[in-house]
């Protein structure tokens, strides 16, 4: 990309916070980072009880939005792919220090960022080492599940699919 675009961020978690895109949108990703789905795929499946990015998304592209399942108020678990539960809150993923303070909304945020051509060298390492790190969920499904059976292990497989990888086809 020859001209990096400067997206500055004022929403409920951020304000004032600045960021270059510098990679081309949805492409030039580490080797080792290859999602099986795009933000805009996971939102429209339904994801996180429908409460991501709800309050953000003039950051993001409208397209992402179009279908994306979204809950109007609280959080809506039945808008998940799923229909389950899979997450922890936000307090938990602080807890444990799995909060960078670039991306006060987690993995999802860094990766939509990741996705629109952010870069942060270091911080893409350690968040593209805690999605390979999911892949241990996706042997459990398949040691303890018939290929195809998305009823079998539905909070394990919405937990992956939050990972942006494919749970339906494991």
């Amino acid at each position: 990309m020859s001209n990096r675009l400067c997206v500055i961020v004022n929403d409920r978690m951020q304000q004032g916070y600045r960021y270059e895109l510098t990679a081309t949108p949805g492409q030039d990703f580490d080797p080792d980072f290859q999602p099986e789905l795009t933000p805009r795929q996971m939102l429209e499946l339904g994801v996180f009880c429908g409460k991501y990015l709800t309050d953000c998304r003039g950051e993001f592209p409208a397209e992402w939005f179009a279908k994306a399942k979204l809950a109007m108020g609280k959080r809506d678990c039945s808008l998940n792919y799923f229909g389950v539960d899979a997450s922890q809150p936000l307090s938990e993923w602080i807890r444990k220090g799995w909060i960078h303070e670039d991306d006060p909304r987690g993995w999802f945020q860094w990766y939509c960022r990741y996705y629109l051509g952010r870069r942060l060298p270091g911080e893409d390492g350690r968040q593209i080492g805690r999605w390979k790190a999911m892949r241990r969920h996706i042997a459990q499904i398949r040691k303890h599940c018939e290929p195809g059976d998305v009823s079998c292990r539905r909070k394990q497989r919405q937990a992956v699919l939050h990972w942006a990888y494919d749970s339906r086809l494991i």
